[in-house]
């Protein structure tokens, strides 16, 4: 073998579900399960920018706000996957843009599909909604969702800086918390 030579690394193939994968529009009963499988899947040791967002509010917000793009997978009763997403539309622009915000499959269901599967519904659903532009983002370091993406199409990556400010260092915050704390101001 050459240096050249492309070490293929083979991954073993899943056991099939023992049942059927249902993919179905989310409903308000599965708010509890989708958070609950998010808060399991976005840790802050693993996907720190991705953890701070996920909330029950954001799942409320987005499901209150686009419910037709608000997708579960289901096995036997049990939310195993989701999509989330949202059409956005711009003021005096022809272009909507359909934006997967949130996609995560429980680790004991992957790799049988179930991504792909709520991806290419999310898709139907953009495209019923006339959105024009599919969006999707994560963390550069997420290599594996950079791959599947990849794989399902999407393309001209735009590297995005991400920063934050740690404000409770800030003289504003440490008033503010002073006179909370006093109950009044100085």
């Amino acid at each position: 073998m050459t240096g050249t030579d492309k070490i293929k690394r083979k991954r073993k193939k899943p056991k099939p579900l023992p049942m059927e994968v249902e993919i179905r529009q989310m409903q308000l009963k599965d708010l509890p399960a989708v958070f609950e499988l998010g808060q399991k899947l976005f840790t802050a040791e693993d996907l720190p920018t991705l953890y701070r967002c996920w909330d029950d509010d954001e799942v409320m917000n987005i499901f209150s706000n686009d419910a037709e793009t608000c997708l579960v997978a289901e096995v036997n009763g049990k939310v195993v996957g989701f999509a989330l997403g949202s059409i956005m539309s711009k003021p005096r622009s022809a272009w909507r843009y359909g934006w997967l915000e949130w996609l995560g499959v429980d680790p004991s269901y992957k790799r049988h599909g179930i991504a792909t599967r709520l991806v290419k519904q999310m898709t139907s659903a953009f495209i019923e909604g006339e959105a024009r532009i599919m969006l999707v983002d994560t963390d550069e370091d997420n290599l594996d969702a950079l791959a599947f993406f990849r794989r399902m199409g999407f393309g001209q990556e735009i590297k995005h800086v991400y920063l934050s400010m740690n404000l409770e260092d800030h003289p504003k915050y440490i008033e503010h918390k002073n006179i909370q704390r006093n109950g009044k101001e100085d």
